[in-house]
């Protein structure tokens, strides 16, 4: 395991982290809190949740994942843990989450951040970040701008000032974004440069062989400004294991939930995860190897977000995710891309 600094942060992070979306949902808490003690021992020492989680996200289970991890939490010397959760905004149609929730202002950051620190069972955050923006853009399969979906919102200085009270009252350490685009990325750091207010540190975006959008705007950013990708969905809903390559109906979240996977069902889809699983087999690699160890080999992910719904799961995955990939295997990923360019944007 190896260990990089996060932006400009004082925190190290693994080049893995542990997603536990699927904890209250998928996976019941012994199981959680088994695969939470097997990534720690195997030096996984930084945890992501949500306060929107477990998904796919319905009322019956908010807060359940926090409520799972808190538990876990309260056992653990807590200066050793980076515990990184996130606030959920508008737009979503999450009607139970504090009425909506309606914006990003000061108010329902409050309220997110101390409902968090409640279920965690924690005093602060190591690093508390904004689940989507608030704005109008591309989101979540979406692959077009379109400006007649323009919307009021929280302006983001506005957003940074409540952040920083939290800063400063010891709630949270550092901030960071998600499913952020350049725009929006620049504009926070602009606005925290010129007026003093916490810096990001990170983005946490989708980011896998089937999706290099990153690659295109945001890899300078992060380059330029000290800002790490926190890559999430490495394996792609499980697509990129090839498991539904054999059997479109193989158990897992997209065959449970369909509809929760929609950014997956573009033409390209298929023919490309068939090409990188049979690149996998010409180097006696798993499809699930290769995807990992390609998410890792990239200079701007700070950390891997792998998920498992069982500790079984979690054993498979952890260790594939540090799988090393030689110049010959990357040329040959580069050539299927250029073939199949982000086909689940």
């Amino acid at each position: 395991m190896q260990y990089r600094a996060l932006g400009k942060s004082e925190l190290t992070v693994p080049e893995i982290c542990l997603g536990t979306m699927t904890f209250g949902e998928q996976t019941g808490e012994a199981d959680a809190h088994a695969q939470l003690d097997f990534a720690l021992a195997h030096g996984v020492n930084f945890i992501d949740t949500a306060e929107m989680y477990a998904v796919p996200p319905r009322a019956e289970t908010y807060g359940a994942t926090e409520t799972i991890v808190g538990n876990w939490l309260k056992r653990q010397q807590r200066d050793k843990i980076i515990l990184a959760t996130k606030i959920a905004g508008p737009a979503r149609s999450l009607t139970w989450i504090r009425n909506g929730p309606q914006a990003m202002d000061r108010t329902n950051i409050r309220a997110a951040i101390e409902g968090s620190l409640r279920r965690l069972q924690t005093d602060y955050i190591d690093l508390y970040q904004l689940h989507w923006p608030e704005r109008n853009q591309p989101m979540f399969g979406q692959w077009q701008f379109d400006p007649k979906a323009e919307r009021g919102g929280t302006p983001i200085r506005e957003q940074l000032e409540a952040l920083a009270e939290l800063v400063r009252e010891g709630k949270i350490r550092y901030v960071g974004v998600s499913n952020k685009h350049a725009w929006g990325l620049m504009q926070f750091v602009r606005l925290a440069d010129e007026l003093g207010l916490p810096r990001i540190v990170s983005t946490q975006n989708a980011y896998h062989l089937l999706n290099r959008t990153f690659e295109t705007g945001l890899a300078e950013i992060s380059h330029r400004e000290q800002i790490g990708l926190l890559a999430y969905s490495p394996l792609a809903f499980g697509h990129l294991t090839g498991k539904y390559l054999a059997d479109p109906a193989a158990p897992g979240r997209l065959t449970q939930w369909p509809f929760f996977g929609q950014r997956y069902t573009k033409p390209n889809v298929a023919p490309a995860v068939a090409a990188y699983a049979a690149l996998a087999r010409q180097h006696d690699l798993t499809p699930t190897q290769l995807a990992l160890g390609f998410v890792r080999s990239r200079w701007f992910v700070a950390s891997t977000i792998i998920g498992a719904s069982s500790l079984t799961q979690l054993q498979e995955t952890l260790p594939a995710t540090l799988t090393p990939l030689s110049d010959e295997i990357l040329a040959a990923i580069d050539a299927i891309h250029l073939q199949y360019t982000n086909p689940a944007p």
